[in-house]
């Protein structure tokens, strides 16, 4: 109970007030989409502001106001920041201000959605945005069933448990069989008090064995998801010529096993925002002998859902017996808004669970609804809110508008690319992505180093998987670890990125492409404030950067 005289709201509105002004002072003294000086720079201004030579945990506080304004600005300055137009490299959007607001009211009330009563209203909010976006997806609502994730890495990872629990029990040995449940002992445990029929988990030789098939520009997500679940089999499917999955790639390795499997398709690659063949790969999976679960990951694409022009690129998007959707990308939410969605309760019998303290039967039959069955998760904010926000302040058509703005800066970054000579274009435009390289004036000077020659690796630079996994790269030749093998113009667009992040001027991505895993540079555009002449400069200092430094370079 709130003591008397104890007015909570103005407390908050105070130092509300110091953090919107040390958000502020933050962008001005970091004058850029980020801060200058490098890791270096970075670690000294944040260890400064938390007080060292000092503890970090001093016996007496500096106070509420003081520590806030002091740290937030530190955090502010030493940020990249979304809403630069000159911050393009990842899939980090810029928030909307109705959507962060939205989301401060859920810190403030602090609810969690492992039992209703902890988030009444919650509960329900969670409900009715999962039936909005099951709509757009094409889903019927009123049978969908969903929750809301962390982020694609989660989302992807559900799709895999339920996919697996479903196919798993069609691969499963005949009754009888002695092979034990891949959950060890406590899978052969009947569930406790559970309510309705307990169906069989998958038994290890089965689950094992069943294969995943991924596009091998997929995300590195579904490989870490199936390796957790002890799905061993992870096959990569190849690509086109355009980073879409081979549907006749995908045919071949789905002739090679006629059994229960994963498939596992994207909307929206993080290196070229390329969406595969959706209605293709879901009229293939569903002519298999054995059942296939089929799963895609449109945490990038999903956001195309709002735009009327671009919705109709996700056709078969609906057959999909999972979706991941992310709407902290193309739906500009803070993080965490991540969706996960199918079509019916198939499978969620998986996460089944009755705890005496969180839902017990008799509560739950009074209607009091818990969703601690539809999530891999116990405390869980009930980050649907600020989405609920979101769809009643905007509506489809506004949200729709964001997401063919990024579209149409995207091509023009293409267009831009494709008439400067320096500037190569390494994938069509899909989404918001542009993948691109630079090309000095005379790229003869930037041979293959001579054998032996020894070129150090870029800070934090790790070669693409192809051991077996769900390498993000199809047919690329794996990089050596010691970059030996990386010629000196990929160098040069390794060291473009770095100046601009060093100087502080500019964030454009980098990731691999090409028949030989060239460095390539990347922009994500996700900023629906950025003008075509915000992308044309960017272009522009990328382009003068790699002519500074090729001079640099040059004999």
């Amino acid at each position: 109970m709130t003591r008397p005289g104890h007015r909570p709201a103005d407390d908050l509105r105070a130092l509300l007030a110091v953090t919107v002004d040390a958000l502020d002072a933050g962008r001005r003294d970091r004058s850029g989409p980020l801060p200058s000086g490098g890791p270096v720079d970075v670690r000294k201004a944040v260890l400064a502001a938390l007080g060292e030579p000092g503890p970090l945990l001093p016996p007496t506080g500096d106070g509420e106001a003081a520590a806030l304004g002091a740290l937030t600005r530190m955090l502010s300055a030493g940020s990249a920041d979304p809403a630069d137009p000159l911050c393009a490299a990842h899939l980090h959007c810029p928030p909307l201000t109705v959507a962060v607001a939205a989301d401060l009211a859920v810190s403030a009330l602090n609810p969690s959605l492992d039992s209703w009563d902890q988030a009444p209203a919650g509960t329900t909010i969670e409900a009715e945005v999962l039936a909005a976006l099951a709509g757009l997806v094409g889903y019927d609502p009123s049978r969908a069933v969903g929750t809301v994730t962390t982020g694609g890495t989660e989302s992807n990872l559900m799709g895999l448990l339920l996919g697996g629990h479903v196919a798993g029990r069609a691969a499963a040995p005949a009754p009888g069989s002695t092979a034990v449940s891949p959950r060890g002992w406590l899978g052969q445990l009947p569930h406790h008090r559970r309510h309705g029929a307990r169906t069989p988990a998958p038994r290890p030789a089965a689950a094992a064995a069943l294969p995943v098939f991924c596009s091998a520009a997929g995300h590195h997500s579904v490989r870490r998801g199936a390796e957790l679940l002890g799905l061993r089999r992870i096959v990569p499917v190849g690509v086109d010529v355009d980073h879409r999955m081979d549907v006749q790639a995908l045919r071949s390795a789905l002739a090679r096993h006629p059994g229960p499997a994963l498939v596992v398709a994207t909307a929206g690659t993080t290196d070229a925002g390329a969406i595969d063949p959706l209605a293709e790969i879901a009229e293939l999976v569903r002519a298999h002998p054995a059942p296939v679960w089929l799963h895609v990951d449109a945490a990038h694409g999903g956001g195309a859902l709002f735009s009327r022009r671009l919705a109709e690129r996700l056709a078969g998007l609906a057959q999909a017996d999972s979706v991941a959707l992310d709407l902290h990308k193309l739906g500009w939410q803070p993080a965490p808004a991540g969706i996960f969605l199918t079509p019916s309760e198939r499978g969620w019998d998986r996460l089944d669970a009755e705890v005496a303290y969180l839902n017990p039967a008799d509560e739950t039959i009074a209607g009091y609804t818990s969703l601690l069955g539809r999530s891999l998760r116990t405390t869980r904010r009930p980050d649907a809110f600020k989405i609920a926000v979101t769809f009643r302040a905007l509506g489809r058509e506004r949200l729709g508008a964001m997401v063919d703005t990024c579209h149409d800066l995207a091509r023009h970054a293409a267009r831009v690319v494709a008439a400067d000579p320096r500037l190569e274009l390494a994938a069509p435009v899909t989404l918001s992505t542009v993948l691109f390289r630079y090309l000095p004036p005379e790229p003869g000077e930037y041979l293959p180093p001579e054998p032996g020659e020894y070129l150090p690796p870029e800070p934090g630079e790790h070669p693409p998987d192809t051991g077996g996994g769900a390498p993000e790269h199809a047919g690329v030749p794996p990089l050596s670890g010691h970059a030996g093998r990386l010629d000196r113009l990929d160098r040069l667009n390794a060291a473009i990125r770095s100046r601009l992040l060093e100087e502080g001027t500019a964030v454009v991505g980098r990731t691999t492409a090409g028949p030989h895993g060239a460095v390539h540079l990347k922009l994500t555009l996700l900023n629906p404030n950025a003008t075509d002449a915000d992308v044309s400069a960017l272009l522009a200092l990328v382009a003068e950067t790699g002519d500074q430094l090729a001079a640099e370079r040059t004999p």
